[in-house]
């Protein structure tokens, strides 16, 4: 399991992030539309998974919506934002900021998401909740960069996350 921290608390996960080099784990995610939306849905596609715990805090919301910009002018990229806030906040935020570049989805139908990919937090005022990760899947599948920032209040490291791509 790996750790990151909730203010100044050690926080652990149940797994670990997929490593770099490694086939991303398949999954099966909600949309916004409530219909299920899988990895192959986006074959063909660099994808960028930013994922946090809700994007109802401030810095959940201040990655979505710096992906939105740095990305709009990168259409062989997908950034996916993960959490488990239920699709209609997720539709709700992004209309209310004119969130258009990324692709919201939910992992609160079957929770998989979070075992697979070593971002569920354990414990911590948090628990249940997804870590603060960002992790970049190449076209051919493989994990080309992958984070778990170090404390959940902190923004990710958006230009290793975007040169990981090229």
């Amino acid at each position: 399991m790996a750790q990151t921290k909730l203010g100044d608390l050690v926080v652990n996960t149940t797994g670990n992030l997929p490593a770099t080099g490694a086939t991303a784990p398949a999954f099966t995610l909600t949309g916004t539309d409530l219909k299920d939306k899988t990895i192959n849905d986006f074959s063909g596609k660099t994808l960028v998974l930013n994922i946090f715990p809700s994007v109802d805090t401030r810095v959940c919301a201040t990655s979505v919506r710096e992906f939105n910009k740095r990305t709009a002018e990168l259409p062989e990229v997908t950034v996916l934002c993960i959490s488990r806030d239920l699709p209609f906040a997720q539709s709700r935020f992004c209309g209310a900021e004119g969130i258009n570049n990324v692709v919201m989805l939910s992992d609160f139908r079957n929770k998989q998401f979070a075992a697979d990919y070593g971002v569920e937090l354990a414990d911590g005022g948090f628990a249940g909740l997804l870590a603060r990760s960002v992790i970049v899947i190449g076209q051919d599948g493989k994990v080309k960069h992958a984070e778990m920032v170090p404390s959940i209040g902190q923004e990710p490291d958006y230009d290793a996350a975007l040169k990981a791509i090229k």
